[in-house]
């Protein structure tokens, strides 16, 4: 490929993402199309499947491009100084405000889904697992003898948790998209579970 193809090809590549990053932000996963997308980044509709594999394979940078700025928001979110408890409460009231200022591609993150015979790959799925390195450091402070397999159970419990409160309070299902409401639950349950890990560990 000639440098001004791969530059034409790095630009088409480029518009594409960001049509379909505004569209995901605007409308949700459900206002991402081919058509739409190729439309705002006027470019013809075969475009796309010269510079990804398919719809799904852009749909995917675009929640790569949500996990990124979700770190960016749990890093700033934290004290090291602070006690692992306290650091815990604040990255669940992280993910609270970043979820409702960021509803749209936030949903999108779980409910796209691979076509059938398609698995997600490698490299998104990293994306995803290395998240959860914010909960890890501060469930290693309070008990170091975590084994890996239990620091990553225990992880992942309290993210379940984390995630169904804010999942169905934005939702309607549970206590309503009242902040102050939401986040007083969710440091109740963060403090119950944590309180929970150390009776057993005793």
């Amino acid at each position: 490929m000639s440098g001004k193809r791969a530059a034409l090809r790095s630009e088409l590549t480029r518009r594409l993402l960001e049509a379909a990053t505004e569209r995901m932000e605007k409308y949700g996963l459900d206002g991402v199309s081919a058509r739409e997308v190729t439309a705002d980044a006027r470019c013809g509709l075969g475009t796309i499947y010269k510079c990804y594999r398919d719809l799904d394979e852009l749909i995917l940078h675009v929640n790569s491009r949500t996990l990124k700025k979700l770190d960016n928001v749990l890093v700033a979110a934290i004290r090291p100084t602070d006690a692992p408890e306290v650091r815990l409460v604040d990255l669940a009231l992280a993910y609270l405000d970043f979820a409702l200022s960021n509803n749209n591609a936030w949903s999108a993150l779980f409910k796209h889904r691979m076509p059938a015979g398609s698995l997600v790959p490698d490299w998104h799925i990293a994306e995803h697992r290395a998240l959860f390195r914010h909960i890890y450091r501060p469930l290693t402070e309070i008990d170091p003898e975590l084994s890996n397999e239990a620091l990553t159970i225990r992880a992942r419990s309290i993210f379940a948790a984390v995630h169904g409160i804010v999942a169905l309070s934005i939702e309607g299902k549970f206590v309503g998209l009242e902040r102050e409401v939401v986040s007083v639950e969710l440091e109740t349950v963060v403090n119950a579970m944590l309180r929970g890990f150390t009776m057993r560990s005793e």
